[in-house]
């Protein structure tokens, strides 16, 4: 089996719109999130969210093509191309022909499927654009990144909620790993703040009113938000081979279903994907120096992973820092775990670790270094980031330091 490095990596978030700027916002510990501004934000009891402020489609994008860009799209594209463009790569001949994309996503088309809703059933109107259905499918983003960048290898979507991303990044690395391609363009991307998209998730009675402040005793819910982030996975010996820079290696992955609950999480299911992915990349628990939770500011959650990160440790994760970076650019569901795969990759490279801001006061359940408001120095060689989603499906990516 291969090493599996990254020599590449794009995204747009609520703390920037490429990569310098929204690791400079996890060192700051900037805060991404703000007043919600969307279409009928008066209807929605929520009133906060991650979004991607200053985004202008034109200035991208030609107005032929964004005909076929939903939002989610449009922050794919600009991600991966950030990252290609890192990469140096050109696929071309046997290289194209092998290399493919694997993206997570959640929800598709989100404001395109709102949009097309109030056309049918607000204003009475039979006939929506014919683009439609290109433009909300949840795999629009892989066929267009494949489209642009000449991908020719195995190209697909995985929808698996909250865990989208990692599960994404986790088949790109085994196939990258196993042989089965040299390159996998892949990550992950979500746009859900329309106002149908929020209104489902008010109905869930988790989402914050001002706020997220993960494993703080004062912690209100989850805060949305939107964006994406996308990643070149290569073969070592193939990116050493032209010379390339290395951002981190990806050691281990894991995936693992509760079998419990479809809202409720499982400490014992949190606890067999993080033991899996310490198998799957050989290193003992002792060896890693950063925890990205999956901290979504929600009470089961917090608890929840506290509890498995301390079974799965033991006495060495009083040492581990613990932070959740979705204090500051919110949840981006399906994009989630790609975003914060970056500050895995800061901590890993620049021995910098992002805190969890809003951080007020500990909760005695929660017993954990979670980084508190400041980021840190810290030499970091090992890094794990967590995805637990709705449905009990959870993934575990653990990156070293080159």
């Amino acid at each position: 089996m291969g090493r599996v490095v990254i020599t590449g990596a794009g995204t747009v978030n609520p703390l920037g719109q490429n990569v310098p700027d929204t690791l400079a916002g996890f060192r700051e510990g900037r805060c991404g999130i703000g007043p919600l501004d969307i279409r009928d934000a008066h209807r929605l009891r929520i009133s906060v969210a991650g979004q991607v402020q200053g985004w202008t489609p034109e200035a991208h994008f030609d107005a032929k093509d964004l005909g076929l860009y939903d939002r989610v799209t449009q922050f794919t594209l600009w991600a991966a191309a950030e990252a290609v463009a890192q990469s140096g790569l050109v696929f071309d001949g046997a290289l194209a022909e092998q290399s493919g994309v694997i993206l997570g996503n959640s929800g598709g088309g989100l404001s395109t499927i709102d949009d097309n809703y109030r056309t049918v059933y607000e204003q009475g109107k039979d006939k929506v654009h014919p683009f439609v259905v290109p433009r909300l499918m949840n795999s629009a983003g892989v066929s267009h990144i494949s489209m642009i960048h000449g991908l020719l290898g195995p190209s697909f979507t995985v929808s698996s909620a909250c865990a989208s991303s990692n599960h994404a990044m986790g088949l790109a690395f085994h196939m990258v790993r196993s042989g089965m391609a040299p390159v996998m363009v892949t990550g992950g991307a979500e746009a859900m703040l329309c106002f149908g998209g929020l209104k489902a998730w008010e109905g869930l009675r988790v989402m914050s009113p001002d706020a997220c402040r993960p494993f703080s005793a004062t912690r209100s819910g989850m805060v949305q938000g939107e964006g994406a982030g996308i990643f070149v996975f290569e073969d070592c010996d193939h990116a050493r081979a032209r010379g390339a820079e290395i951002l981190a290696e990806v050691a281990g992955f894991a995936m693992a279903a509760d079998a419990h609950s479809i809202v409720m999480p499982s400490r014992e299911g949190a606890v067999r994907v993080m033991a899996r992915a310490l198998q799957d990349a050989g290193l003992p628990p002792e060896v890693i120096g950063y925890v990205n939770a999956h901290g979504t500011g929600t009470l089961a959650n917090d608890r929840t992973e506290c509890a498995a990160l301390h079974d799965v440790f033991g006495p060495h994760i009083n040492h581990v820092p613990v932070s959740s970076t979705k204090s500051m650019h919110g949840h981006l569901i399906g994009g989630t775990g790609a975003v914060e795969l970056l500050a895995c990759i800061m901590a890993l490279r620049d021995g910098v670790i992002a805190p969890t801001i809003g951080f007020e006061r500990a909760d005695p359940d929660c017993n954990l270094d979670v980084v508190p408001n400041t980021a840190r120095e810290a030499r970091v060689d090992v890094a794990m980031s967590n995805a637990f989603a709705f449905g009990g499906l959870n993934a575990a990516i653990i990156l070293k330091r080159v």
